[in-house]
């Protein structure tokens, strides 16, 4: 397992050397919290109006010139047009069933859990296929903005779709900044985890899991993509109770406290500039 963790590493590193999309980003986060009930939706395409999937914003602006996170709810049977995008975004399906590829290819529905990444400039679709449809969305620079498939280019990155169930996930016999007792585990999703540049992983919280998540960079941001936890800053007094949906940011040496739910395990996005540490309290 170790071999292969250094080999996937290695990989990540040499795509991120031809790619054109930013590798790092300078913006220092703080500690912040957006619940599902704070979340400010609007058009993702106003130009396509209602036939247009909805965004909430989460941190950043998508319509600015630097790196931004949204959610976006797609409607049961939605399929866009062929089109490209001017930047690359990644994304993780929160609820439902989302396909994004070339117009020709088979469907390849990714249900709750996984992952994918569209490079900028080439052409796909993107559909929906359950009652409800909900995932989180992220560019490392702005604006986002959607053209046709004429204007197409090859920026050098390839696609990636990734099912929940092909995720590989590592726990504290694997890796060195989860506690052995905490039954704790992640999944890395992209970026070169060994320098301090962006990176991002899906980390699992077991079902009445207590315990602490210390920042140890200047960027962190994390989305919460199943579950509950209870949410709170050390030494502040006021929890926050987060969804599937909700998203929280933390300055650096700050450590947050998580609580999840008895009855069911939390999956958390994080995308950070460097390393944190995620230690069991009770």
């Amino acid at each position: 397992m170790k071999t292969f963790i250094t080999i996937l590493i290695g990989l990540v590193a040499s795509v991120n050397t031809i790619a054109q999309t930013p590798t790092t980003d300078h913006t220092k986060s703080k500690n912040e919290v957006v619940t599902t009930d704070q979340i400010e939706w609007g058009w993702l395409n106003p130009l396509r109006g209602d036939k247009s999937p909805v965004a909430g914003k989460l941190w950043g602006d998508r319509t600015d010139t630097l790196a931004s996170g949204f959610l976006v709810k797609f409607k049961k049977g939605f399929s866009s047009p062929p089109h490209i995008h001017n930047v690359t975004y990644r994304g993780v399906v929160i609820k439902g069933l989302l396909h994004n590829d070339d117009e020709n290819a088979e469907k390849q529905w990714l249900p709750a859990g996984s992952f994918w990444a569209q490079p900028a400039g080439e052409a796909h679709i993107t559909a929906a296929d359950a009652e409800d449809n909900l995932a989180y969305i992220e560019i490392q620079e702005g604006p986002y903005l959607v053209k046709p498939t004429e204007e197409a280019f090859d920026n050098g990155e390839r696609p990636v779709n990734v099912d929940k169930n092909n995720l590989v996930w590592l726990n504290a016999n694997d890796i060195t900044w989860v506690t052995d007792e905490s039954n704790v585990e992640t999944a890395f999703l992209w970026g070169n985890h060994q320098d301090k540049e962006l990176r991002s992983t899906l980390v699992k919280l077991p079902a009445g899991y207590k315990g602490e998540i210390k920042n140890l960079s200047d960027n962190f941001r994390a989305i919460v993509i199943k579950g509950t936890i209870a949410h709170q800053v050390k030494d502040n007094k006021h929890i926050n109770l987060l969804e599937a949906g909700s998203y929280f940011g933390a300055k650096k040496d700050t450590t947050q406290t998580i609580t999840v739910k008895d009855d069911e395990e939390a999956v958390i996005y994080t995308r950070t500039n460097g390393e944190f540490e995620v230690t069991k309290t009770e």
